[in-house]
């Protein structure tokens, strides 16, 4: 649009505002997707063996019904309660209703969501693909939270995230290739599955989730087979780091097990925005090609 050719501070401002607005739904999306799944497996057990008469799950719960409420006094929120990050510094981080006391990863969420795609817009020019890189910085950020909150990451968002990939290759939407789309997909998933077998051959025990494949196949499908192995590298890399902390704080056992989806889903991030840089960084001061 020329709109934004005359005023190119515009895209990355409208992002902001609306990646702030779609922040504070991703934080509903963090919280519900994982219920509606496991509401959906029961649903499932119930009809598949009647015998055991599993309880059906009651009530229509969806990402838009019911409304939320406060967790403690059931309070429905209300439209101003619901303003991203201002409303939770109006209240103080509490209820209205009851003061109960209201996390303070929702606004970082919002904060996180409203960054993250102004750097995207600050680094892509206005264009269909850019917008499109909102909303893969959109699912990438609710994977992360929900894998690191329950250890899941929803076919929901890792197949979609893939096939709209693909589908963006497919339209010459995205500046990659249908050809390294589609082997980006099919490497990044074979990758941690050859990883996967290879661990449980060796040790008898799983090593990660399926989840990871479908996950590391989308940022293949996004950004092509070319960058897989830089994120490959720095997913490792971050997990290693985080990984060491974790262990630390909490006093766990080498063997605890912990989410991988947020460090693929770190790196891939970083390579779609600098990874080229990092790249051809590599190549010509390190390798001097």
């Amino acid at each position: 649009m020329e709109v934004f050719d005359y005023y190119p501070w515009l895209f990355p401002v409208l992002a902001f505002i609306f990646s702030l607005l779609i922040g504070s739904f991703l934080n509903v999306v963090i919280h519900r997707l994982p219920i509606m799944m496991e509401r959906e497996w029961k649903q499932e057990c119930s009809e598949c063996f009647p015998e055991h008469n599993i309880p059906l799950p009651e009530g229509t719960f969806n990402l838009s019904v019911p409304r939320s409420t406060c967790p403690k006094c059931s309070t429905q929120l209300r439209l101003i309660d619901n303003i991203p990050v201002l409303s939770w510094l109006l209240l103080r981080g509490k209820c209205h209703s009851c003061s109960n006391h209201i996390s303070v990863r929702y606004p970082l969420v919002e904060l996180l969501t409203a960054t993250s795609c102004l750097v995207v817009a600050s680094h892509f020019s206005f264009s269909y693909y850019a917008v499109a890189l909102l909303f893969f910085t959109f699912v990438l950020i609710a994977a992360t939270f929900i894998d690191l909150d329950t250890m899941l990451l929803p076919d929901q968002l890792t197949l979609s995230l893939m096939w709209s990939g693909i589908a963006l290759a497919l339209f010459g939407i995205s500046p990659v290739s249908l050809q390294d789309s589609v082997i980006g997909a099919m490497a990044g998933y074979l990758c941690l599955w050859s990883v996967y077998w290879a661990f449980k051959l060796l040790t008898g025990k799983d090593g990660m989730g399926f989840g990871d494949f479908k996950l590391l196949a989308a940022l293949g499908a996004w950004l092509g087979w070319q960058h897989l192995p830089l994120i490959i590298l720095l997913s490792s890399l971050v997990g290693l780091v985080f990984g060491l902390i974790q262990l630390r704080l909490k006093q766990q056992g080498i063997d605890k097990a912990f989410p991988f989806g947020p460090y693929l889903a770190i790196a891939g991030w970083v390579s779609l925005i600098w990874g080229n840089d990092i790249m051809n960084w590599y190549f010509t001061s390190v390798l001097g090609i």
